[in-house]
């Protein structure tokens, strides 16, 4: 069954400097897998490839699992920045033998995380930073170069199960 996962992000920007934020068009989301049988497994998408990469365990190595971003969007306004992303997925029901659960069409605890880039103008140099679900908020994230405050974050991302 194809599945649609949409999710949303909202990060405050602090004062300048401006360090061009942006989405690296990756995250990761944590999805029942159906090609290993296992729930709760961290599913990592790039923007543009046509299969997302499933994390497995000791057992169940790292695989190619049927999923991708179907659509993304980066809006800043004013003091903020909005990230959606609509990712798709194949789904079939199955049940985790090693955990002795039944799968879900969206995991019993949703997480993502998103990964940003800037470009520190001091420093003239790139970066990364990521937000994700389960951080303590507020959090805020920092250039590595200058020290300058780039993001704040005061809910998590939203996810929402569309198909």
């Amino acid at each position: 069954m194809l599945r649609s996962i949409e999710v949303k992000t909202v990060l405050a920007l602090p004062a300048p400097p401006f360090h061009n934020l942006h989405w690296r068009g990756r995250l990761a989301l944590s999805l029942d897998c159906f090609v290993c049988q296992r729930v709760d497994r961290t599913t990592i998408f790039e923007l543009g490839a046509e299969r997302a990469v499933c994390s497995g365990d000791k057992e169940t190595a790292q695989h190619y699992t049927a999923g991708r971003i179907a659509a993304f969007d980066h809006t800043i306004e004013g003091e903020q920045t909005r990230l959606r992303a609509v990712v798709d997925y194949w789904w079939a029901p199955f049940h985790d033998a090693k955990r002795d659960q039944p799968a879900a069409a969206i995991t019993r605890t949703p997480w993502v995380r998103h990964y940003l880039g800037y470009y520190c103008p001091e420093q003239q140099e790139s970066g990364e930073l990521s937000t994700q679900t389960n951080l303590v908020r507020p959090a805020a994230g920092s250039c590595e170069h200058c020290s300058a405050p780039i993001i704040e974050s005061h809910e998590a991302p939203h996810i929402r199960l569309l198909t």
